[in-house]
C-alpha cells in the first residue's frame, strides 16, 4: 500500500533498520536476503532524501533526521498493529467501554442488578448509562447510539439483531388498605376504579390500553401517568387506584411497600421481553460478552 508515494511496507523495514542499525540482523528479522534489505534501504534513502544510516567502520549509525523519524514511525506502526491489523481481543478485565442501555427500572432492578455486580468483579473498568424506554419510541432509540435496548418483544425493529430476554405474568396491584379489593378483583371492580399507568399513550411499550380496548372493550380510568414502574407503585399507596405491572416487580416492591398483588380478572397475555442491539456491534467481542452475561442472568432469574 502506498501513501503519498511511500510504500508503507517500507516503514516496517525502517523501524527495524533504525533499531538494529545492521543490515544482516534486519534481513533476518524481515526474512529477506541482505541484498533485498540493502535495496529497501536505498529506496528509503531516495524517498526521504537522506542517508538515514551511514556506515562508519564496521557499524551503521543513524543520521539526525533518522533519529527524528524513529519515534513517530514506531508510534504509527504500534497504532496500526494495535487498532487495525490485530484481531480484537476479548479482555473484559481491562476494558474501559461505556455502555448505554435502554431498560425500564423493572428490568434494571429484577434482572440487571445481578449483571452489574458480576461486571464490577470481572470488568471493573466498564461503565454504564441507563435510559428510560418510556420517553421516546424504541425505533428512535435503537438508531441513536444506544448499545442495547430491552423492551417488549412486539417492539423489535426490523433489521436489528435481537434475542429473547424473558417472559413475565402481568398482575394488578392495589394498596393493602383498599377496601374495594379485599375480596379480590372482578372485571367490574377493575373497570370502576381509577388506574395509574406507565408510559401511557404514543410511547407505551406495554400496549395495555390498546389490548384492553380491542380484546375486552374496556377503557381504564387513568388518573396518573408515570415514566417508571417504581413511581407507578407509589401512586397506588394510600389511594383507591389500581396499576398493572410485571409480577416479578410487584413481588419485589411488595417487600417494602404496603401493596397487594392481585390476579388479573380476565386472561391477559404475558409480557415477553426481547434484547436488541445495533447490527454494527453484533460481532464485537466485548459487546457479545456483555450480551451473553445479560441473557444468562435473565435465564437464571426466569427459571
Amino acid at each position: 500500500m502506498r501513501f503519498e508515494q511511500l510504500d508503507l511496507n517500507l516503514l516496517v523495514a525502517l523501524d527495524i533498520l533504525l533499531e538494529e542499525q545492521n543490515i544482516t540482523r534486519t534481513a533476518d528479522k524481515l526474512h529477506l536476503s541482505q541484498s533485498a534489505t540493502s535495496s529497501i534501504l536505498s529506496r528509503l534513502r531516495h524517498y526521504f532524501d537522506d542517508d538515514l544510516l551511514v556506515q562508519i567502520g564496521r557499524k551503521m549509525q543513524p543520521t539526525p533526521y533518522a533519529l527524528e523519524l524513529q519515534e513517530p514511525v514506531r508510534e504509527m506502526l504500534n497504532i496500526v498493529r494495535g487498532s487495525i491489523t490485530n484481531k480484537r481481543k476479548l479482555e473484559p478485565a481491562t476494558s474501559q467501554r461505556h455502555f448505554r442501555i435502554v431498560a425500564s427500572d423493572y428490568i434494571i432492578q429484577v434482572f440487571l442488578a445481578g449483571v452489574l455486580a458480576k461486571v464490577q468483579k470481572q470488568a471493573p473498568g466498564m461503565t454504564f448509562e441507563f435510559l428510560s424506554p418510556f420517553t421516546v419510541e424504541v425505533e428512535t432509540m435503537v438508531k441513536s447510539g444506544i448499545d442495547i435496548v430491552i423492551a417488549p418483544e412486539s417492539e423489535t425493529v426490523d433489521g436489528y439483531p435481537h434475542a429473547f430476554f424473558s417472559t413475565d405474568e402481568l398482575a394488578c396491584i392495589a394498596c393493602k388498605d383498599n377496601p374495594d379489593t379485599q375480596g379480590g378483583l372482578t372485571p367490574e371492580i377493575f373497570s370502576s376504579l381509577g388506574h395509574a399507568s406507565v408510559g401511557f399513550g404514543r410511547v407505551s411499550l406495554l400496549s395495555i390500553e390498546q389490548w384492553l380496548i380491542n380484546e375486552r372493550n374496556i377503557e381504564r380510568k387513568v388518573e396518573v401517568i408515570t415514566n417508571d414502574f417504581t413511581s407507578l407503585c407509589t401512586t397506588v399507596v394510600s389511594t383507591g387506584r389500581l396499576a398493572i405491572i410485571p409480577r416479578r416487580f410487584a413481588e419485589l416492591m411488595a417487600t417494602f411497600m404496603p401493596i397487594d398483588i392481585l390476579s388479573m380478572p380476565f386472561d391477559f397475555p404475558d409480557l415477553r421481553e426481547a434484547m436488541m442491539w445495533h447490527p454494527t456491534v453484533d460481532s464485537d467481542p466485548i459487546h457479545r460478552w456483555l450480551r451473553t452475561l445479560i441473557l444468562e442472568e435473565a435465564a437464571m432469574v426466569s427459571s
